[in-house]
């Protein structure tokens, strides 16, 4: 199987530090990547991390605030510079198109790539592919604000004693995956459902119905947790979440491996956003995000 990961490029919010650029995420998954959120210092951010603008399909913007949109205008002209061969789609709410081409034409550059702009108004999917479903779900921030969950379908796990009860091997076990049945016996009977993976971005918000919505299930969910606990009243004032929250909501929804991220630069000590996530009652595999790590998707269960 092709690897699925995380490439975390930037893990700051409106003010990067020292050691934490401006947002910027990079999912690989089967062959493809898709990038979420590209802040300032993005494509820098890229290239120490070794991905390449051929690496691209899909860019998921999920508002239109600086540290999660300013490195558009580099990425956009780093994927026509190196003239990639394929059509990139963007994502990104309706609302901010103005905010989009400002950045996609920033300045002057020779077009040499097909980007195709898919803007976002509404809950729902966005894009169907043999490897996953892209949906959106509306956020509540003060700018409007839509984050985004990966679906892959669910396929058949075979077993083998039932298999080789029915004497069924070699060539003979693809024929009936691709045919559904085969000298009466069905697919049903000799392999079980394999779910598939879930994964979910979720960016600034307060607590919402979007938020549950896309965490529902993951096997992976980023999501931000821009306060601490006893900073919650000025977390829900600015339109964000703090590490309790955020773990609560993993915790509710049987997230397998939850990933904090989007940290404000008042804090010094981001272990404290681990200690209150497992407080909170989390108890999955749990990644406070720093620059340039590498986070595998879980193995299906």
């Amino acid at each position: 199987m092709s690897a699925r990961e995380l490439v975390v490029l930037g893990t700051a919010s409106q003010v990067p530090t020292r050691h934490r650029n401006h947002n910027g995420y990079l999912l690989r998954w089967d062959g493809e990547g898709i990038l979420f959120d590209p802040g300032e210092g993005t494509q820098r951010q890229m290239l120490r991390a070794g991905v390449a603008a051929h690496d691209l399909n899909r860019i998921c913007v999920t508002h239109f605030h600086g540290d999660h949109s300013l490195g558009l205008a580099g990425v956009i002209q780093r994927i026509n510079l190196d003239r990639v061969p394929h059509e990139i789609t963007a994502h990104y709410p309706r609302s901010g198109r103005r905010f989009f081409e400002r950045l996609r034409y920033a300045t002057a550059y020779r077009e040499t790539v097909a980007l195709t702009e898919a803007p976002v108004d509404a809950d729902g999917p966005l894009a169907t592919t043999p490897a996953y479903t892209l949906d959106a779900h509306k956020l509540s921030h003060p700018v409007e604000s839509y984050g985004y969950r990966l679906t892959e379908p669910d396929g058949r796990r075979m077993l083998p004693g039932r298999l080789a009860a029915h004497g069924i091997t070699g060539p003979d076990v693809g024929r009936l995956q691709r045919e559904g049945s085969l000298n009466g016996v069905r697919l049903d009977e000799v392999s079980e459902v394999r779910r598939g993976q879930r994964f979910a971005f979720v960016m600034d918000t307060r607590l919402c119905a979007g938020v549950h919505a896309l965490a529902e299930g993951c096997d992976l969910l980023v999501i931000e947790s821009t306060f601490l606990d006893e900073d919650e009243a000025l977390a829900t004032d600015h339109g964000h979440l703090t590490a309790g929250q955020a773990a609560r909501v993993a915790r509710d929804a049987g997230v397998r491996h939850l990933v904090l991220t989007h940290f404000s630069q008042r804090y010094s000590d981001p272990e404290e956003f681990e200690r209150q996530a497992r407080a909170a009652g989390f108890d999955g595999e749990l990644t406070v995000a720093r620059d340039l790590t590498r986070i595998p998707v879980p193995k299906r269960r």
